[in-house]
């Protein structure tokens, strides 16, 4: 297996813990549509701007979570989305852990998606019967990626996020679900976590960390071109993944709206924008998370690979298509619970 890229001893870049402020940004704008509308028919105002890039057979990328795990994406919000837009079209695509817990085996895994209530589409999890191999344009720790090999039968992709803190990454946003959510429970996720002929599964970390997980993504949009699509639904965002279920830290940052863009890095960056834009006692537990973990180089490594843009034009579903800021997308926000 071509597991490191052929380039000697890369080395991680720098700066993952600085958030770089919009107006030093450089480069052109992507369209990014927002909605404060979080409801089954706010999924739809956005998905509804973006659903010209899918085609075929659609694999919506979904975090199911742990069992009983209490911030992921409503089950009655993907079930309508489902039921009135995809119908017949499209399966939830997951793969198994990388950690022994719930979803670490097959079995495990269908037993936790029943328990959760993802029994309203099929669900496929695409490493149960083995992997692909996928090739890494670019990287410098890869030059192809292990993912489940059931995602070469899909035509499309739609990284269906939902946006909160994480453990390791600072954030998970469509970066994550996919770069982590596709890649196989065996092999991918190794490649991703483990140094080579380590003993310590999770002793890769922090701008190296974001890297590998970035050039898993990439091996997976690349696959699909064009034909991938972005929502990031930024509600229930604690500082810990859905990975940790029940075990999450309590949310404290406030409930936001849903973002769509077919710009898997415009959609991050402005995911990442509403967070500093929010009130410094809104933001502080988020922005610790992204910064201590120097999350802030998932998004300089998707531009330094050519994967998106950083600046983005934000369009406001609920005014008319109004341009706003993100400054302007929290305006209205509370804090969580109120």
């Amino acid at each position: 297996m071509k597991n490191e890229a052929a380039k000697k001893s890369p080395k991680p870049g720098k700066g993952g813990q600085k958030y770089v402020p919009y107006a030093k940004r450089t480069g052109l704008e992507s369209i990014v549509y927002f909605t404060r509308d979080l409801s089954p028919e706010g999924l739809l105002k956005a998905f509804d701007k973006i659903e010209g890039a899918l085609k075929g057979r659609i694999a919506v990328k979904l975090h199911t979570g742990e069992q009983n795990g209490p911030n992921i994406i409503p089950r009655p919000w993907v079930k309508k989305l489902f039921d009135e837009r995809l119908k017949d079209t499209a399966s939830i695509v997951e793969t198994n852990t990388y950690y022994d817990g719930d979803r670490y085996t097959t079995e495990q895994h269908r037993e936790t998606l029943k328990v959760n209530g993802w029994t309203f589409a099929p669900v496929d999890i695409l490493d149960e019967e083995g992997t692909a191999m996928l090739p890494v344009k670019g990287g410098k720790w890869f030059e192809e990626m292990s993912v489940g090999g059931h995602l070469v039968n899909y035509d499309s992709m739609l990284a269906l996020t939902h946006f909160k803190g994480h453990m390791m990454g600072g954030f998970g946003g469509s970066d994550k679900n996919i770069g982590i959510g596709c890649a196989d429970g065996r092999v991918g996720k190794a490649m991703i976590h483990t140094p080579s002929g380590s003993s310590n599964m999770w002793g890769i970390n922090q701008e190296e960390l974001m890297e590998r997980m970035t050039e898993s993504t990439k091996a997976s949009i690349d696959f699909f071109g064009k034909n991938v699509a972005y929502v990031n639904v930024m509600r229930n965002m604690s500082v810990s993944c859905d990975c940790e279920g029940t075990a999450a830290q309590p949310v404290v940052t406030p409930d936001v709206g849903i973002l769509a863009s077919i710009d898997i890095l415009a959609v991050d960056s402005a995911c990442v924008d509403i967070i500093y834009a929010m009130k410094p006692e809104d933001r502080k537990a988020l922005k610790e998370r992204i910064e201590t973990r120097h999350g802030h180089r998932q998004l300089s490594y998707m531009k330094e690979l050519g994967m998106g843009n950083d600046k983005y034009i934000l369009i406001d579903l609920d005014n008319g298509g109004k341009v706003i800021t993100a400054k302007q997308a929290v305006k209205h926000v509370k804090p969580f619970g109120t």
